[in-house]
This record gives structure tokens, C-alpha cells and sequence, in this order.
């Protein structure tokens, strides 16, 4: 992947070389091969690259006529496309899958995207027009950001890189900060930074000569299962559409390697891609965190045993934590929304020494109902029974008197206590329920999640399944699996999140996803052709750091300095009363309260990072 940055003007001002240039500099990690800008009346591109297809040559931004193209992803049917425009009669310059993405916007317009299957975020400068066309692929795998003020429009593959160019500097978006506390992250097309915007998946962005401004879908999710696939052809089509996946992105001219934590999906992406290779060989990386309540190394080894890959591994500490804070959020553009990222990036930093290309399993949860919560989903919703005042007051006592220890039930009843269906399907992942989001802060709070529910179709976890799609993956998972390798300079593809396979997953019914109480049933049918049934069918523990321990030993001074400290951000805009008590239910073992602590640290490193201390050493 590489990174993008540019600009169109209207106030009769020239782009500005060196203004370009230091909105490109903070992109260095996204594209440390080569660099490249092109400016003309108004408008300027600046392009850093990842050398990935065509090496030597697909220098950018590229130039057809009187169109340019500035592109960051991966078109991964571009040998096939190429082959239809050639037989259409047209003279490609290069090898690569940039110019076929130019070739297709020259001869089908802004609609020829549409053939294609890729990860991508892409600008055009359609000189004929004379408008500025963006593109962001169909579910958010890579990201793309914009500010407009009237007089200037910017774009950027991160946000750091609108920074320099932004007319007095970045501030916080106070509107965002209450939708971050129920996130970790803010749904687009919002961010925590004022004026600056994400496009949404499978949207497109075009700015008119006249400088008037659209946004418009080209693609949009199936929102309603179709089809009457019984459970073994269902079975037999996702098998199908996964080994399609996965071939597509091992196309490359570099080496390509994978995530193995040993969990159903890594391990049967890996296990595909030993078959694709036809015994070549295939590196796989695994993290571990010390704790053995956590640690799946031993199965991620037992996978890499079994298919013959060449393993390795890393061991992430408390120190890395206080290490790579701030280095890493400067990456993220935002507070660090997961404790897994950290480990995401000391993986990609591993693994850039071998590859530079990882396939990882993102997605599989969010598509084929992977968490626990999807078998709550019906049930939860029969607290629908109750009148809301009632329901919120009822199940808050509930969840308030559960021991720490019952950590799932407790966030059922935090669920259930949600106010409306919407509200409910946030609440599942929300660090701080509505209630508590008020306590903590004043003001009223953006609702992009009830449009997504209502525009949500079948049954509950279908329903569940397509708000998922819309907020928690792209605005959370995607996000940092795409900075946190970057931060490396290593490219990541999840092949679950091949569109086709998207629409496949769509289409089915719920019942072969969830089928009794066991969760992602078809994926794990699948994964029964090609590993060991000790794999398939162990329980789930996903990507865990054991953060309630640190936060009550080797992070525990931290917190609170952070926290509660005279200069504290998250101290002078939230209510202080809130986190101590938060803070001493966590010490004293009452309640476990690491994701709360996490979210609101996070938020605070972010603050210091963007507005008081700047940009911190990068190796």
C-alpha cells in the first residue's frame, strides 16, 4: 500500500511545492520506495509508495491524457481487467494494477470501478471535467480523509498529512468526544479532529470545477439474507469464495506471509495458502503476552507444525505499552482503540524483515457471527418487553450487582439495558453505556447508529451482523490494522473481506452461521476439511492483553497520573468524580474495569500527542 495527499483550490491561489511536500512527509511509512507529485492549476497530487506490483516501473502519480491518477491499495483482478481493456484496444505503459484503475475511469468513466476486486482509496483528476473524483473501496479496508472549507479542499490517506495544510492548525472536535466513548472510535464520516472527514466504505467523493461538493455510494452491503442454500452447500460456497480470497491476495511481486494466532480464521487462511502455494514456503507470525490465561502460542505453533510454515514469534510486555504509546497513536491518527494493536505492530515490525505483505483474518466475526454475542441477540432483545424507563433501571441494578467475574453476563445486561434496538446493538461493544456517557459528559451525542440499524434488514442477528459492518469493523478493526502495519511499512489484506465473499455472507441465512450455540458454524465447517479438530472446535479467546492485571501492577501509576494529573484532557473534560470511582473499583478487584481505563487513557495519550507534546521519535 502507499500513501496519497492532495489538494484542490478555489480561492486563485497556486498549490503551494513545499506546502505539498510537508503534507507527504508524515506519510514516509506508508511508502518508503519512492516518491512522487504532480502539480497544474489548482490542483496537486503527492504520492508515497510501497513497491508491491510492477516494481520498477507504476511511478506516481500517473498521468494518461489528461487524467491522473494517485492511488494507495491493490487491485487484485487487474491481470484479467487488463487483458479485457487491451482487447478493448487500449495501450498500457506499464505492468502494474495502477494504470488498469486509470484505464478503467478513461473508458468507463467514474462507474468502471465497479469491475473492480480490490483494498483501495484512489484520487483522479479528470482534466476533460475538471473535477476531482475519490474513491474509497467497499468496506473500508484502507482510508481516505478530506477537509472543505470553501476555498480549499484537501485529501489524505491519514489525517496527520491534512494537518500542515489545515488554516490554523488541528483542533478537537468537542461533538466527537461522547461517540468516541461509546466506540473507541469515531463512525464516519466523522473523526476527533474538526473539519476533517472520513468518506465512507464504497463511497465516492467528487469535487466540481464550479467547486460544489457530492458524496455518493457505489456500492452499498445487502442489507437481507437471499437464496435457499442448504447447510452444506452453504458450506461448500464460502469454501469456494474463501480460497478465491485468499489467491487474490497472494498476488504480488513481493514475499507474502500471514497473522497465525491459531484461531479458526488465521489458521485457515494459513492452511489455504500452504495448499495455493503448492509447497512453497509460507512465514507466519504469532504474538504472545506472558500470560497464560491468554496465550495462544502454543496453538498458533501447533498450526504452524501441522502446515509446514516458517513461524515466529514476539512477547509483548507492560514496557512495550509505555514504550510505543505515543509513537503509536501519532500512527493511528487517533486514541489506540484496541490493547491488540500494539501487537499488531510489533508483528508487522517483525515480519518486515521477511515479507512484506500479511494476510490476516479480520472480518471472519463481523460476516458469519463469530462473537458470543450473537447468540444473545434474540434473546436480549425480549427485554424489548419492558417500557424503557423500566428496562434501563432494572438491568443497571442487575449488571451492577454481578460479581467481576461474570464479565459476559454483565454485558448482556448492560446491552439489554439500552433504550431502543439500536442503541442496544452499540451498546455490546461500548466501553460506557448511554447512561454513563452522560454522566460523564454533557451534551447531545450524533446517532449515526440508529440510520444504520434502520436501514438493517432480517432477522436479529442479521440485523446485528450489518450495524457491526457499518461501525465496530471499519471504524475500529480496519482502522488499526491498516496504521498499525503501516506504521511498519508492511501491507495487510484480509481476505474475508473480499467483497464476493462479503455478499456471499450476506445472503445466507442465520442459521448457518449461528447453528445452535455454536458460533461462525459454517467458517468452522470449512476450517474441518483442512485442520486438526482441536483447533476448530477450542474455545475462542481472541486477540487478549492482560491489561486488568497491568492495570493494577506495572501500569497502575500511569493511569493515575494520567487520569487524574493537574494538566489531565480527559480530567478537565469529563467528570472527575466518574473516573476515581472507576479507578478504585479496578484496584480493589470489585469490578474490571481494563477497557474503560484503556478507552479513556487512549484518549488522553491522544490529546497529548496532537496538541501538546507534537510528533513523537519514530524508531
Amino acid at each position: 500500500m502507499c500513501g496519497i495527499v492532495g489538494m484542490r483550490r478555489f480561492d486563485g491561489r497556486a498549490v503551494d511545492p513545499e506546502l505539498l511536500g510537508r503534507m507527504m512527509e508524515p506519510l514516509a511509512h506508508r511508502g518508503p520506495d519512492a516518491e512522487g507529485r504532480w502539480i497544474d492549476d489548482g490542483v496537486g497530487f503527492g504520492h508515497r509508495r510501497l513497491s508491491i506490483i510492477d516494481l520498477e516501473g507504476s511511478p506516481q502519480p500517473m498521468r494518461a491524457g489528461r487524467d491522473v491518477i494517485c492511488f494507495n491499495g491493490e487491485i487484485f483482478n487487474y491481470e484479467s481487467l487488463r487483458k479485457s481493456l487491451q482487447e478493448g484496444g487500449y495501450d498500457f505503459q506499464t505492468e502494474g494494477d495502477t494504470e488498469v484503475l486509470l484505464a478503467l475511469h478513461r473508458t468507463e468513466g467514474v462507474d468502471g470501478v465497479q469491475r473492480t476486486n480490490g483494498q483501495f482509496a484512489y484520487a483522479i483528476w479528470d482534466g476533460e471535467r475538471r473535477a476531482l473524483i475519490l474513491h474509497r473501496d467497499r468496506l473500508g479496508v484502507l482510508p481516505l480523509y478530506y477537509y472543505w472549507d470553501g476555498r480549499v479542499f484537501l485529501f489524505a490517506s491519514e489525517i496527520k498529512a491534512l494537518l500542515p495544510a489545515i488554516p490554523g492548525g488541528a483542533r478537537v472536535d468537542e461533538a466527537s468526544i461522547k461517540e468516541y466513548l461509546a466506540y473507541r472510535s469515531v463512525p464516519a464520516p466523522y473523526t476527533l479532529f474538526e473539519g476533517v472527514r472520513k468518506l465512507e466504505p464504497g463511497h465516492r467523493l467528487i469535487v466540481e470545477d464550479g467547486g460544489t461538493m457530492r458524496i455518493e455510494p457505489w456500492w452499498t452491503l445487502p442489507t437481507a439474507a437471499a437464496g435457499d442454500r442448504s447447510p452444506q452447500e452453504s458450506v461448500e460456497a464460502v469454501e469456494q469464495a474463501l480460497r478465491q480470497a485468499v489467491s487474490r491476495r497472494m498476488v504480488a511481486d513481493v514475499p507474502v506471509g500471514a497473522y497465525l494466532s491459531g484461531g479458526v480464521d488465521s489458521s485457515l487462511i494459513v492452511s489455504m495458502m500452504t495448499e495455493l502455494s503448492g509447497g512453497g514456503r509460507v512465514e507466519t507470525f504469532s504474538a504472545g503476552f506472558g500470560d497464560p490465561r491468554f496465550d495462544e502460542l502454543p496453538y498458533a505453533r501447533q498450526v504452524s507444525e501441522a502446515l509446514g510454515t516458517v513461524h515466529h514469534e514476539v512477547i509483548v510486555e507492560p514496557g512495550d505499552f509505555r514504550d510505543l504509546w505515543s509513537r503509536l497513536t501519532w500512527h493511528r491518527d487517533a486514541p489506540i482503540s484496541e490493547p491488540a494493536d500494539l501487537a499488531i505492530f510489533r508483528l508487522a515490525s517483525l515480519a518486515r524483515s521477511h515479507v512484506k505483505v500479511l494476510l490476516s483474518g479480520e472480518g471472519s466475526d463481523e460476516l458469519f457471527a463469530g462473537y458470543p454475542k450473537y447468540a444473545w441477540a434474540a434473546r436480549a432483545g425480549l427485554a424489548d418487553l419492558l417500557p424503557a424507563s423500566l428496562r434501563e433501571s432494572v438491568f443497571r441494578a442487575a449488571e451492577r450487582a454481578l460479581p467481576g467475574r461474570f464479565g459476559k453476563a454483565r454485558i448482556a445486561l448492560r446491552a439489554m439495558s439500552a433504550r431502543s434496538e439500536a442503541d442496544r446493538f452499540q451498546t455490546w461493544f461500548a466501553p460506557f453505556t448511554a447512561y454513563e456517557r452522560d454522566a460523564l459528559i454533557a451534551g447531545e451525542e450524533r446517532a449515526q447508529h440508529r440510520s444504520i440499524t434502520a436501514r438493517s434488514e432480517g432477522d436479529a442477528i442479521q440485523r446485528m451482523l450489518y450495524n457491526d459492518c457499518h461501525a465496530w469493523l471499519t471504524d475500529n478493526l480496519l482502522e488499526r490494522g491498516d496504521r498499525m502495519a503501516m506504521a511498519a511499512s508492511v501491507e495487510s489484506r484480509p481476505p474475508f473481506l473480499d467483497h464476493e465473499l462479503a455478499e456471499l455472507a450476506f445472503a445466507l441465512p442465520s442459521d448457518v452461521k449461528l447453528r445452535g450455540r455454536v458460533t461462525k458454524w459454517v467458517v468452522k465447517e470449512v476450517a474441518r476439511r483442512h485442520l486438526p479438530a482441536s483447533i476448530v472446535d477450542r474455545r475462542k479467546v481472541g486477540f487478549r492483553v492482560p491489561l486488568d492485571a497491568w492495570f493494577r501492577g506495572e501500569l497502575r501509576d500511569m493511569a493515575g497520573d494520567l487520569l487524574l494529573g493537574p494538566s489531565s484532557f480527559v480530567g478537565s473534560r469529563l467528570d472527575r468524580g466518574f473516573v476515581e470511582a472507576m479507578l478504585a473499583d479496578h484496584q480493589r478487584g470489585r469490578r474490571d474495569e481494563e477497557i474503560r481505563i484503556w478507552t479513556l487513557l487512549c484518549l488522553e495519550v491522544w490529546h497529548r500527542v496532537f496538541f501538546e507534546d507534537g510528533a513523537p521519535p519514530q524508531d
